[in-house]
């Protein structure tokens, strides 16, 4: 929206309601020091306005004439006088708020605007030029912090960017070159390691094949030798050399069994290494072929009835006291152990998922085979007791990775509230780690010989799945 502003002559009704007196505005001058006065009056002062004549009427009724608009060419501010009101014929000095429009003293008092909101024109008007002044002021400092952002800030930052990415660079080249400093002194170790297990391998199987050669030969020896003198000695000679017999017998019986020893073969340790464990891990949990739990959930079929399971199949609590009524018969159900399997069979790819343990005091996560036993209270239905099974358990305090019945204690240095575990079929890994901070809790290689379910077990509160 438009406005033209002009000074002009004001008039209004007296006190005593004559509403030919005229209010005359008293001239004010300023010296136009801002830059928003600059712009608008040129940098010359205000011009005081004088009282200029009733504009007079010719025409017909309703129809005035205008005199001719004077303006301040010095100032930026024109002046011009007012029209008449067609119905009161006055001067339109007065603005209405509600019907937005210029009206004579007689509509706001008693005319068409009587109640609504209206102004003096000369107080409207000045509202209006103040809020332009505001508004140019506000527009002019925009533009100087525009032009001092451009000029300073932009300039300053772009001479930081290029010192922030050089140490960036620098930083990023360091720590590569650390890591691969690092991993080639691994690899040197690692590889040497390899290299005097492979050497005492050897060494044990050179060993064993000479002993082994020579005990083949001397019991070949004897066996000869009780050959001949079985089909060669007469019965007399043969009754009174029982003794050498004898003697021979012992010395064959001496070379005793040969057997099968770790000794024989290359210890699996020889590779072990937290840093490239600790590596591989990380990789392979961030990489885009990791398998995540989000189909996961408890198989509602192998769930003990020593525990409840949640209505979204992803939460199991343990039960102090055995429910009055049992769930129905299920050959997959375990009937005595407080264990439940999971619902995603594993014989393929990469998987991770989370077991949310809480402030459980005693549970147990892993993997099994489909085929453990289900049923009884043997340690064939214990998870961690018996050759299929391999779990993290935590009870009592303590932290430990058991399988086949055997315990590997582990050294925890906090307390998780989540374990993580990580299977990898094609390196027959399987990994718990702790996922806030991807520490490794243990891992373990295994030839796994068929599909496993992710295994678990509580006796102290409850555990979730995590998606």
């Amino acid at each position: 929206m438009t406005e033209d502003f002009e000074t002009c002559d004001l008039t209004c009704s007296s006190p005593s309601g004559d509403p030919e007196e005229t209010l005359k505005v008293k001239s004010w001058s300023m010296e136009c020091e801002q830059p928003i006065f600059s712009a608008l009056g040129g940098g010359m002062k205000l011009q005081k306005t004088v009282d200029a004549p009733r504009p007079t009427m010719s025409g017909s009724p309703g129809k005035t004439s205008l005199a001719a608009a004077t303006s301040d060419t010095e100032s930026g501010i024109y002046s011009v006088e007012s029209e008449l009101c067609v119905d009161h014929e006055s001067e339109l000095d007065w603005f209405c708020g509600t019907e937005q429009k210029l009206i004579c003293s007689h509509c706001a008092t008693v005319g068409s605007c009587q109640g609504h909101t209206v102004t003096p024109l000369a107080t409207r008007v000045t509202r209006v030029r103040d809020k332009l002044v505001d508004v140019c002021e506000k527009m002019q400092l925009q533009a100087l912090r525009i032009e001092r952002f451009i000029e300073q800030t932009l300039a300053a930052k772009e001479q930081k960017l290029q010192a922030a990415a050089s140490r960036a660079r620098e930083q990023v080249l360091a720590q590569v070159s650390a890591a691969r400093e690092a991993l080639e002194e691994e690899e040197q170790r690692l590889l040497e390691e390899v290299q005097r297990e492979e050497e005492r391998v050897e060494q044990c199987l050179l060993t064993q094949r000479a002993h082994w050669g020579q005990a083949l030969t001397n019991l070949s020896q004897t066996r000869s030798r009780l050959v001949h003198t079985l089909t060669h000695t007469p019965d007399a000679q043969l009754v009174t050399s029982v003794q050498e017999i004898a003697e021979r017998v012992e010395e064959a019986e001496g070379v005793g069994e040969p057997c099968d020893t770790d000794q024989l073969s290359l210890n699996p340790c020889c590779t072990e290494s937290k840093l490239l464990r600790g590596l591989w891990a990380t990789a392979v949990l961030l990489g885009p072929n990791t398998s995540g739990s989000s189909c996961l959930k408890f198989d509602e079929r192998t769930v003990s009835p020593l525990l409840s399971l949640s209505e979204d199949f992803c939460t199991l609590t343990f039960l102090h006291k055995k429910p009055r009524q049992s769930p129905p018969y299920d050959p997959a159900r375990f009937d005595s152990w407080p264990n439940a399997l999971g619902s995603v069979s594993m014989s393929s790819g990469t998987h991770s998922w989370v077991v949310d343990v809480g402030q459980s005091g005693a549970f147990k996560v892993g993997v099994c085979y489909a085929s453990l036993e289900r049923k009884g209270s043997g340690n064939e239905a214990r998870l961690g007791h018996n050759s299929q099974s391999w779990v993290l358990s935590h009870y009592d305090g303590d932290y430990s990775f058991c399988h086949a019945g055997k315990k590997v204690s582990l050294q925890v240095a906090r307390r998780p509230e989540r374990v993580g575990l990580l299977l990898d079929w094609q390196s027959q890994t399987l990994l718990f780690y702790e996922p806030h901070s991807c520490a490794v809790l243990y891992s373990v290689s295994q030839n796994f010989s068929a599909p496993l379910l992710p295994a678990f077990a509580v006796t102290d509160r409850s555990i979730t799945i995590l998606h």
